[in-house]
């Protein structure tokens, strides 16, 4: 009997890199917070550090998204986890390195720290790693371009399943190796070898599939230079701006149909979630005494709960439940997780964890499958970076104001962002029943489903 095809070869490839990059990147989340504290840090300091990325990769992830319109993904793909491993080379400088006194502070805001030079060296590092971290805009970008209509839910639903693999392996991993007499530093040694292997993968089984450019060079470059050189088909009509992607900005960009409000619910997912992860891990560390292996084990669960989700479940319901009701599902799926993790009771953190788990299983996947519909194929790369320079920006604020907020609300602070996910329900409710209407009298604008 033959077995069905459960992941196609033309997509294996990306999902392989998506598994690899996440695996790498969700190896450090549970010894964080450890790291800091040992390092001279605190809470705001954390919440501080975690923004880092984020406010970078709003600045870098937007050029590199416009740049694979450009010059491909494939080689996009190649500096962003180049600059990966170069961030992870620094992080572990940092442990070599003195724990020198550069300033302290001690105040009703900030709480009480120290600034060491191994945690001004973590603070560069996670700089450097966050400009060149467009990785995911661009390989959602390559997803949409090697998808069809008929497949896109499925492949999406697809690339949800293996972020969330790399986030089960990636927390259990970290908690196990930091256990270990190196401590937090053989995790961390995982991570730079993880994005080596990254590398590898994108150079010898990576295909290019922006339609618009020809692959050149390859990797085999004699020169940096080279490595930039493409030849591009005639894709585009002479003088064509909304098509020729170096005339693509974002005001251009936010003309799309149905961009605005996908690029708000971007931002106000980023904000819940950032809130949601600069708090637990202070939660887990200082209220609940979890150790790095706990919060790994927890961390882990959630993930293994979205393989199932994104998996089968997702593949089976896309087919039969437009994108928007499944974002809709998942919002309140969400919202109702987030209110129960502000209720301090063990039992109850796993049942909104579970919760947690299934909404952003239905709804993360959904809402990416959605805005790759939307707008142009020749754009995708411009939108899915300008989205995910949302998403940096929202997790910027939202992990400022989680390490912040935890310090003087607690775990309240879980209840703000289940407010943020009804928020999220409502405008996707109202854009529902909006496009209902305009079915109804004919006046549909062909977009996602």
């Amino acid at each position: 009997m033959k077995l069905p095809n459960l992941v196609p070869s033309k997509i294996f490839p990306i999902l392989l890199v998506n598994f690899i990059g996440i695996l790498g990147y969700s190896i450090v989340i549970p010894i964080l917070i450890f790291i800091v504290s040992d390092m001279g840090g605190n809470g705001f300091i954390y919440g501080i550090l975690g923004a880092m990325y984020p406010f970078f990769q709003f600045i870098g992830a937007p050029i590199l998204g416009s740049l694979s319109d450009r010059i491909g993904r494939k080689k996009v793909l190649i500096l962003s986890q180049a600059g990966t491993f170069v961030a992870w080379m620094l992080f572990l400088l940092a442990f070599i390195l003195p724990k020198t006194e550069l300033w302290s502070q001690d105040t009703e805001l900030t709480g009480s720290y120290m600034m060491t030079l191994p945690l001004l060296v973590i603070f560069l590092a996670r700089i450097f790693d966050g400009f060149t971290g467009g990785n995911v805009s661009v390989a959602n970008a390559y997803l949409s371009d090697i998808s069809t209509d008929a497949d896109r839910n499925r492949n999406f639903g697809k690339m949800g399943a293996s972020t969330s693999l790399g986030f089960v392996l990636g927390p259990a991993v970290a908690g196990l190796l930091a256990s270990t007499l190196l401590g937090e530093v053989l995790p961390l040694i995982l991570a730079a070898l993880i994005s080596l292997v990254a590398i590898a993968v994108i150079g010898t089984r990576l295909k290019e599939s922006n339609p618009c450019v020809v692959d050149t060079g390859g990797l085999r470059t004699s020169s940096f230079r080279r490595f930039f050189q493409v030849e591009h088909k005639d894709c585009y009509q002479d003088g064509d701006i909304e098509a020729n992607p170096e005339k693509k900005g974002w005001a251009r960009v936010l003309k799309q149909p149905g961009i605005p409000l996908l690029y708000a619910v971007y931002f106000l997912t980023f904000l819940a979630f950032s809130l949601f992860y600069a708090g637990l891990p202070i939660y887990a560390n200082t209220l609940l005494d979890w150790s790095a292996t706990d919060l790994g084990f927890f961390l882990a669960y959630s993930s293994l709960i979205m393989i199932l989700v994104q998996g089968p479940i997702l593949s089976r319901l896309s087919d039969r439940v437009p994108n928007r009701s499944l974002i809709l599902i998942g919002s309140l799926f969400l919202a109702g997780s987030f209110l129960l993790f502000s209720i301090q009771d063990l039992m109850l953190l796993y049942v909104a964890n579970t919760l947690l788990s299934i909404g952003n299983g239905l709804m993360w996947p959904s809402f990416l499958a959605l805005l790759a519909r939307t707008g142009s194929p020749q754009m995708q790369g411009a939108i899915q970076g300008y989205g995910n320079s949302m998403g940096s920006f929202a997790s910027m604020l939202g992990l400022i104001l989680g390490g912040i907020l935890f310090e003087t609300i607690a775990t309240t602070v879980f209840f703000i962002g289940g407010i943020i996910f009804l928020v999220i329900t409502l405008l996707m409710g109202i854009n529902f029943l909006q496009r209902k209407r305009a079915v109804k009298v004919g006046s549909e604008p062909v977009t996602a489903h």
